[in-house]
């Protein structure tokens, strides 16, 4: 059964113009080349919610777990961690509409 990893997080304080290069240029194309499909990507605008909510597609709960435990995962988060904070991540069955 695929499923979606769903992670959370803030951007650090002035780090946005950062953030925002690292992420596209280099942790969405990381993702993919793990075996990630990234699904959508959401940002709060009001609210006490995170900040950003990403969404990434895996075939099933094992695969995903794989791919979260290996080393070139742990570099790639290692590097968000850098310019993100109240970071948190969850697997769960894919479903139509949001999911949070």
């Amino acid at each position: 059964m695929s499923v979606k990893v769903i992670m959370t997080w803030d951007i650090a304080a002035e780090r946005d113009q950062e953030y925002f290069e690292f992420i596209i240029g280099e942790f969405v194309p990381g993702v993919q080349r793990l075996g990630l499909k990234p699904s959508e990507a959401w940002a709060t605008l009001y609210g006490s919610y995170p900040q950003i909510q990403v969404g990434l597609l895996a075939n099933d709960a094992n695969h995903a777990r794989q791919i979260l435990a290996s080393s070139d995962w742990g570099v790639l988060q290692d590097r968000l961690f850098g310019y993100v904070k109240n970071y948190s991540y969850k697997i769960v069955p894919v479903r139509a509409g949001f999911q949070f």
